[in-house]
């Protein structure tokens, strides 16, 4: 595989910091380790953070181009983004606001998922009770990747779908018939601003923004239903964790208070901590391919795990 080939990986200590290099032999067993874990599983779980989409060409959260830093540049004024994403310059600057989520919809519709995703749910598809996906992310990749509706719990919500910014009532509606037209350079929404399909007052992404205090959760809340009576029912779970870091920690958090082995993947964040599990310092569709092909789950198809 290329990850091999590439030479010595960066090994993470607990703390966080980078303590030796990891040599192509010992992330040769830390796949294999990988993949015993999931021949013994009969489900997954699969938690994926912002640096999931990365391997897509969507923005981490502290990469170079991520969210915090990429589109801070980009901002006019240099404004950061703690302004953009928050509940108040909806009220103040609702074009400013929606020239944000805007065109984070437009990129999140215009991006193909990368194969790691279809490889994840070949995966999950062998296993005796399938996969539930945790996300923290907003951009509908899992759906788009095939990943059916009632098995992802989208922690955060999803720029997908709009709720009313009045909160005139509890819906949360299709975002499918808003098509944003921004200016990038000013990032203004230079189309008609969303309407609350009841009252007609500003309607807003159905996610959980900075300063939020009045964001339905109700679609997040049923997903998260839905994933606990799953939990309940596995016996022999595997966690791989795609992408997730520390800077906003809540699929980090969930992965390991599952109590179940952990295959956390992360290219710079890949420390377990303490927990059970396989560290990966690498990037998801690496890392996701290289597991897959131990598995006998490739280009051709899955073929069942033994056990």
């Amino acid at each position: 595989m290329s990850g091999i080939n590439q030479g010595a990986r960066q090994i993470h200590n607990q703390g966080g910091d980078v303590s030796r290099q990891e040599t192509p032999l010992e992330l040769e067993q830390s796949f294999e380790n990988a993949a015993k874990l999931l021949r013994d599983a009969d489900s997954v779980l699969i938690a994926a953070g912002a640096g999931m989409g990365v391997d897509s060409g969507l923005p981490d959260f502290r990469g170079s181009d991520g969210l915090w830093n990429g589109y801070s540049a980009a901002l006019p004024g240099g404004r950061p983004i703690l302004e953009a994403a928050n509940l108040h310059v909806f009220e103040s600057e609702p074009t400013f606001a929606w020239g944000f989520y805007g065109h984070r919809l437009d990129l999140y519709r215009r991006t193909a998922p990368h194969d790691g995703f279809r490889l994840l749910r070949l995966i999950g598809e062998t296993m005796e009770h399938g996969m539930f996906v945790f996300t923290s992310n907003v951009d509908g990749q899992f759906q788009k990747a095939g990943f059916h509706g009632s098995l992802i719990c989208e922690y955060h919500g999803s720029l997908h779908h709009l709720q009313c910014l009045e909160a005139c009532n509890s819906d949360i509606w299709s975002a499918n018939n808003f098509m944003p037209v921004i200016d990038a350079s000013q990032c203004q929404l230079v189309s008609p601003l969303p309407a609350c399909r009841h009252c007609g007052a500003l309607a807003r992404p159905n996610v959980l923004m900075f300063s939020d205090w009045n964001w339905n959760p109700a679609r997040k809340d049923q997903q998260e239903r839905d994933l606990m009576r799953w939990l309940k029912a596995v016996r022999r779970m595997v966690v791989i964790e795609l992408g997730a870091g520390t800077a906003i920690p809540a699929v980090r958090v969930f992965s390991g208070r599952t109590g179940r082995p952990v295959i956390r993947i992360n290219p710079h964040e890949a420390q377990l901590g303490g927990i059970n599990g396989v560290s990966l310092p690498l990037g998801a569709l690496e890392a996701v391919t290289a597991i897959a092909h131990r598995l006998g789950v490739g280009p051709q198809g899955a073929s069942a795990l033994p056990h």
